[in-house]
């Protein structure tokens, strides 16, 4: 008969197998770069987002760092997520988002460092689960890029923009982390990459309810996160 513990352990071990499944994501992902398929790659991008989403909360629920105090999930997720938000669309934007002449080389590597600070600030996150400073997210950049197309100098002055935010106190959401406005958010989050999806599938064709409804899911995000950076500005001792 197995024992309550071993149950705990299972289910904790069932927890880091769901958060590994992100480096197979991040290997198909890469797969698509390689076989020149970049609707496949943001996709496997995608669904490593949707597992990094979620294996947070099913690691609280299990209480992994209790039952398996000699495993360190976190790292485990760091790993991954440098793969998959930062390494993998670092490529993704060296090979098919336009930039200008001779800078290629000099962005992908100012994404890839400065990625880096984000990673190994132990100031990421406020209290009320914001992140502090741009987080990293170049898959949802790399995504933005592929459908907007911007000109090669905006994308440039994108980049610089968001690898400088990296270093500031300005607040980002975590969707699924932060408590205020949590119903809303997540629904937002879904409805974005429900259109994300259905502009990624049928990209360059953009139908404009989709991409009308996308924008206003993204305008939504950076709303909040102006707004909560400027609450920091009004009360600044009692959010940080």
């Amino acid at each position: 008969m197995i024992s309550t513990v071993h149950i705990a352990r299972l289910k904790a071990w069932g927890a880091h197998g769901f958060t590994a499944t992100g480096v197979v994501t991040a290997f198909l992902a890469t797969l698509a770069l390689l076989e020149n398929q970049p609707t496949n790659c943001l996709l496997w991008l995608g669904v490593a987002l949707i597992v990094d989403g979620l294996d947070g909360a099913l690691a609280r629920k299990v209480n992994v760092q209790s039952v398996l105090p000699s495993f360190d999930g976190s790292i485990l997720d760091l790993v991954i997520d440098y793969l998959t938000y930062v390494f993998i669309p670092a490529l993704f934007i060296y090979r098919y988002i336009p930039l200008p002449d001779y800078t290629l080389l000099l962005t992908v590597s100012l994404i890839l460092v400065s990625s880096l600070f984000c990673f190994c600030n132990v100031n990421m996150k406020s209290k009320d689960n914001y992140f502090q400073g741009f987080p990293a997210a170049w898959n949802v950049v790399a995504l933005c890029l592929y459908i907007i197309d911007p000109s090669p100098w905006i994308t440039l002055l994108t980049v610089i923009g968001l690898a400088l935010l990296t270093v500031t106190r300005m607040k980002f959401l975590h969707p699924f982390r932060v408590r205020r406005f949590m119903p809303i958010n997540i629904a937002v989050t879904a409805i974005w990459l429900l259109c994300s999806l259905s502009l990624v599938v049928n990209h360059p064709v953009i139908n404009p309810l989709v991409m009308g409804l996308w924008l206003l899911m993204s305008a939504y995000f950076l709303g909040i996160c102006f707004w909560r950076t400027a609450l920091e500005w009004f009360d600044g001792s009692r959010l940080k």
